[in-house]
């Protein structure tokens, strides 16, 4: 059984987050043509540092375009089980509970995050520019906005290709600092770029990690032809479920401030559709 949960947008990265604000980026949008800088004669311009280092180059597993996260102009989404929800697309397994995260000022989602057992990833996409990468910078301004916090950030190589291994400080009961242990991984695709966070017993773990990694190579980013600004966030919308309302399962006057669950038998097709229900 899955169960989707709509709570407030998780405070735990909410630091991290900072480095992907679309303002620390150039203003430009990702999809730059090289009239807009060319002269009256035609000719395009040359930045005048030839020593200027080359546009960082896309982070992704070398095996992404076979075995994902795919971009939905590789797949076939029609009927496939997985997930509507906007600008990103999942397929669930076996025992996994899946959240959605709502940043209660803007109203909006701002996140999913897969939970199985002790273990939960959280998913983020994002506009990237087409011809370059972001991760390495995004990834480095983590590990600075982590070092910073008086926690630890390491590199290493995992399963979808440098990823950074931190642990977080903060008070416990009694008092004493602990840290909790957070995987990031970055995947740069066809103009989108894709987050993943591994918390719990997935961030130590790669066998609690790997069923959380299956969910991860299982998404579909929906990016889009609108223009964006690098590391501006896509959009994310609640689950439509056509019959839903029809049924009675819905009320649209239901509180913002309660939880909205819903249950499903499993995550193949989704026969009948959600149950809703309003948790208070």
């Amino acid at each position: 059984m899955a169960i989707f949960r709509r709570g407030k947008k998780s405070e735990q990265t909410d630091e991290v987050d900072k480095t992907l604000d679309p303002a620390l980026d150039a203003t430009e949008l990702d999809e730059p043509t090289d009239a807009a800088n060319a002269d009256e004669s035609g000719s395009t311009d040359v930045a005048a540092d030839d020593t200027a280092a080359a546009p960082a180059a896309k982070a992704a597993p070398v095996d992404r375009e076979g075995n994902g996260p795919h971009d939905s102009s590789e797949v076939d989404t029609t009927d496939d089980g997985r997930l509507d929800l906007g600008a990103l697309r999942i397929r669930g397994v076996a025992g996994m509970e899946l959240r959605l995260e709502v940043d209660e000022a803007a109203d909006q989602v701002v996140g999913a995050t897969a939970v199985i057992g002790d273990s939960a990833v959280q998913l983020q996409a994002f506009a990237a520019p087409k011809t370059m990468g972001i991760w390495d910078e995004i990834r480095s301004e983590i590990a600075e906005s982590i070092l910073t916090q008086g926690g630890t950030a390491d590199e290493v190589h995992g399963a979808l290709g440098t990823e950074l291994r931190t642990r977080m400080p903060s008070a416990g009961p009694d008092g004493r600092t602990v840290f909790a242990p957070a995987r990031f991984a970055g995947v740069d695709g066809p103009r989108w770029f894709l987050r993943a966070v591994f918390s719990g017993r997935a961030a130590i773990d790669d066998d609690a990690a790997a069923p959380l990694l299956e969910v991860v190579r299982s998404v579909v980013v929906v990016r889009g032809d609108n223009a964006m600004a690098p590391r501006e966030m896509l959009t994310l919308t609640l689950p439509v479920q056509p019959d839903a309302e029809s049924d009675g399962d819905v009320d649209p006057e239901a509180s913002e401030d309660a939880d909205t669950t819903v249950h499903t038998d499993d995550l193949k097709p989704f026969e009948r559709g959600p149950e809703i229900t309003e948790v208070r």
